[in-house]
């Protein structure tokens, strides 16, 4: 049995050493521990000051992706619309890194994404429909801010664009 101190370097190596978000289930499998034990040594190595992000797909390093020109876009539209919104972003080349809603109750409420293809977006609005969950946005009857990175301005410029035509650019 390995000690506590040498899985979570060993979580913290596999982080970094990924180019894909990594599951708790993954995790634990790779270190021979339930998905609890990984959980809980996430929450301690944030508690330690690592910048660890969960996703739908799985565990991040934060600021991996940042490089670039980082943005907020205003949206609203409804669940039937989130693919294209999502699909416009990643087709330009950026990273759809959270959605946040304001919370009436809760404040601002930010949900990691880290979506950079078609692909990862197809995943999100899989785990979105088998789950039947609803996104943050109906909190806020389709009103949400994505904070996205984009290679250059002129990759934002094209998104806004495209958001304007789709009309779901508040």
């Amino acid at each position: 049995m390995q000690n506590a101190d040498t899985r979570r370097k060993k979580i913290l190596d596999r982080l970094k050493k990924s180019e894909k978000p990594l599951s708790a289930s993954y995790l634990a499998e790779k270190l021979d521990v339930s998905r609890q034990i990984i959980v809980g040594d996430i929450a301690l190595l944030r508690a330690e000051g690592e910048k660890i992000n969960a996703t739908p797909r799985g565990y991040v390093l934060g600021n991996a992706n940042d490089s670039g020109v980082k943005r907020q876009i205003a949206c609203k539209h409804n669940s039937e619309e989130m693919k294209d919104e999502l699909y416009t972003v990643v087709d330009e080349g950026c990273i759809v890194k959270d959605v946040i809603v304001d919370h009436p109750v809760y404040g601002q409420l930010t949900g990691e994404l880290e979506l950079k293809s078609r692909y990862d977006v197809d995943q999100f609005i899989e785990r979105v429909q088998s789950t039947n969950a609803k996104p943050l946005s109906f909190l806020t009857e389709g009103i949400h801010l994505h904070t996205i990175i984009c290679p250059d301005d002129a990759a934002y410029n094209r998104i806004v664009e495209k958001l304007k035509k789709q009309g779901v650019l508040l």
